[in-house]
């Protein structure tokens, strides 16, 4: 559970203990790394950066707008990214390259004499290579000096600044004008080339038009010719009018025609032309004439009348006027007839004229048609000839003016800020670079602590027992004194001064940390009493035997207490109690349990009783599994108030396994910075899978003024009583 807590939770805490910890290695590394920054950066060569300014216009100043033949537009922004591009092109950097003569230059160049190695391992053994030719030299320094140059373009502007960098400031100020200068250069041999081009182009599609306007007048006059035209649009009016003429007649003469009809149709319905007749048709009676004479007949008849009253028929007078009437009537009915013949002519010559009108009036229709349709013919040529004219002349003037101000053409750019020597160069800062290598190499350094804690797997401190372990933590002993400065010192001697440090000793830190576990296990036990303990560690040396027996020597203060020696494979408690080699121990006391008292030894300057192992028997773990043992640990039970069991190891022999099911409480010693945290772990579990109750670790042999110095909350841990300042005052 605690496990899982300390991988959800960050403990910031606890990657500052480790950086503290690693701060003299990261220190020492971002030194030599700044160091050895300087060095590099001092035999750097400085690099200057010179730069020009350019406006590129996207309507320059034209005199003539020869990109109309070609479909050219410097409208989009497309106009000004093509003019970046060119910028940065290997043709204008060819073009700077060959003006300075930069093969020269040994900068560029790497194939130049000065860059020549005196000795080569590879062509030593590969032997010398083929000299580049002059175009691979040519393109390498073209390729190099192209690298050297920058276009940056000054946002929402038509401004780009050109910047070149060089190891000379003389050169950089020079190839960056002489870049500006060659883009303008080549933009205005384009310009002319394209107007010579467009020139060239020009003049051979003159030729073509005027051959075409030539053969287009040559089939109009010749159309002309054929169908005898002069003036079309003269012959149209003429033949307009006649046919106005003729229909203006043609509707007079069937006017005229119609009214003759009726009366011809009349005279033609009449079986015979009597007087009588002739007498019913109003034409005839309408007739002047007729009217005149037939005012002369009513004379005549009156005259008749007025006679027959005097006179007789026989009457001379009588007869003479009645002779008178009839030459009358005949003369009237004569008349009649002349105008009924007259009426007859004058309807057949009305019709005739009218049909010959009709006629002229078709001739005349059928002559427009035919017109139309040879003006239609002649429009055509007419339209084409009128058209190749008008191309011929467009392009005979555009060629004019393209001959005559070719050579005027205006460039789309000009130099606004011309570049100026340089004074600091811009690389390396060396500032820069020496801050960049301390804060990279601190970083590098804080990151190796992290893995260097990620991959240590040893028990330091306390949080490391909660953290990796997961176990309550009974108490820290510090490392005592004479163990960190006296390396020389006899081990026997230090052993026997170490098992002697609560009683006999100066360290009261230390003896301070046995208290503190004495009052731990106090504590852990007041519910559940822990009579006996067992004291077991992961592997020998973390010193279960010194902390057992310092222990034991404190609740010896307060209680009657016994130590047993129960590592009966390496015991170690008598030799560091200066005990007799040949002690009887616990061997004896379980084999024959009536030599029980024989065996305990009082250390009367200690305070205690001691067990130790005696003499090794050859089967210690069927010894400990006896009865006899457990007939030993109750009979010390009636004795002691606390027995203390020095176990072996759990990794070595399985003795301290079978012992932790016959103890109270088990304490687990770790020696702090050297056991693994996964030989601590498979200890405990072995012991937990037995049932054992595991009052705590033990953190043993901890340098606590080292982790003072590294983690802040050790500093106090036992100094508040001065116990880690009595050696040195």
């Amino acid at each position: 559970m605690n496990n899982a807590a300390a991988v959800e939770v960050i403990d910031l805490t606890h990657y500052w203990h480790v950086i503290r910890r690693q701060t003299r290695k990261i220190m020492a590394l971002s030194v030599i790394a700044t160091i050895i920054a300087v060095l590099v950066a001092l035999v750097m060569t400085p690099i200057y950066r010179a730069t020009a300014t350019l406006l590129i216009e996207s309507e320059e100043a034209k005199i003539l707008s020869i990109e109309e033949v070609y479909g050219l537009s410097g409208q989009s922004s497309e106009y000004f990214l093509t003019q970046f591009e060119i910028l940065k092109s290997r043709e204008l950097a060819k073009r700077v390259v060959l003006q300075l003569g930069l093969v020269d230059n040994p900068e560029f160049n790497p194939y130049h004499e000065a860059n020549g190695k005196s000795f080569s391992l590879r062509e030593f053994i590969l032997g010398a290579k083929e000299p580049p030719t002059a175009d691979e030299v040519l393109a390498k320094t073209i390729e190099n000096f192209w690298q050297a140059i920058s276009i940056e373009p000054v946002r929402k502007t038509q401004l780009v600044k050109i910047s070149v960098e060089s190891q000379s400031p003389e050169l950089a100020y020079t190839a960056a004008n002489a870049v500006a200068e060659g883009y303008i250069e080549s933009q205005m041999e384009a310009r002319v080339g394209l107007t010579q081009q467009a020139a060239v182009w020009l003049s051979d599609r003159l030729g073509g038009l005027k051959d075409k306007l030539s053969e287009s007048e040559r089939k109009l006059q010749t159309y002309r010719e054929q169908n005898d035209l002069v003036d079309i649009e003269g012959v149209n009016t003429l033949v307009a009018k006649e046919t106005d003429q003729i229909t203006e007649r043609l509707i007079d003469a069937r006017s005229r025609r119609l009214e003759l009809e009726g009366t011809y149709r009349q005279l033609q319905s009449l079986a015979e032309q009597t007087y009588e007749s002739l007498s019913s048709l109003p034409s005839i009676l309408n007739n002047p004439l007729v009217v005149k004479l037939r005012e002369n007949e009513t004379n005549a008849e009156l005259k008749v009348s007025e006679l027959s009253k005097r006179y007789g028929p026989l009457h001379p007078r009588m007869i003479a006027a009645q002779s008178d009437l009839d030459a009358v009537r005949d003369s009237v009915f004569t008349q009649m007839k002349r105008i009924a013949n007259g009426i007859e002519n004058d309807f057949l010559v009305a019709k005739s004229k009218e049909n010959s009108l009709q006629s002229a009036l078709n001739s005349t229709k059928a002559r427009i048609r035919d017109m139309n349709r040879t003006e239609f013919e002649l429009n055509d040529y007419v339209r084409e000839v009128r058209a190749n004219r008008g191309l011929y002349e467009t392009f005979f003037n555009r060629i004019s003016e393209t001959s005559v101000t070719g050579d005027l053409q205006t460039a789309n750019a000009r130099v606004i800020d011309p570049a100026v020597l340089p004074k600091e160069p811009i690389k390396p800062n060396k500032k820069l670079i020496v801050a960049l290598a301390l804060v990279v190499s601190a970083m590098f350094g804080i990151a190796l602590a992290f893995l260097l804690d990620a991959l240590d797997a040893t028990v330091k401190n306390a949080e490391d027992v909660d953290r990796k372990l997961g176990v309550s933590l009974l108490g820290i002993v510090p490392l005592i004194a004479s163990g960190k400065r006296n390396k020389k010192i006899d081990p026997n001697k230090l052993d026997a001064t170490l098992v002697r440090a609560f009683v006999e000793g100066s360290d009261h830190g230390f003896q301070e940390s046995i208290r503190t576990l004495r009052t731990s296990l106090t504590l852990a036990s007041l519910e559940n009493k822990a009579q006996v303990m067992l004291f077991t560690s992961s592997v020998p040396g973390e010193g279960k035997t010194t902390t057992s027996t310092n222990l034991a020597e404190a609740f010896g203060q307060m209680e009657k207490v016994v130590l047993i020696d129960a590592d009966m494979r390496r015991p170690t408690v008598a030799r560091k109690l200066n005990m007799p080699p040949n002690s009887r121990g616990l061997s004896n006391a379980v084999a024959y349990p009536e030599t029980l008292d024989d065996c305990i030894h009082h250390v009367a300057d200690l305070g205690i009783d001691v067990i130790p192992a005696g003499p090794i028997p050859p089967n210690p773990l069927e010894l400990l599994a006896s009865k006899n043992f457990s007939a030993l640990l109750e009979t010390l039970k009636g004795r002691y108030d606390r027995i203390i069991i020095d176990s072996a190891p759990t990794h070595a022999v399985s003795d301290a396994t079978y012992l932790s099911t016959l103890v109270d409480g088990v304490v687990y010693v770790v020696k702090a910075d050297e056991t693994k945290d996964k030989l601590i772990t498979s200890g405990i579990a072995r012991l937990r899978d037995s049932n054992a109750r595991i009052l705590g670790v033990l953190l043993n042999q901890m340098d606590v003024e080292k982790e003072a110095r590294y983690g802040g909350h050790y500093s106090g841990y036992y100094d508040g009583y001065g116990y880690t300042t009595t050696e040195q005052s």
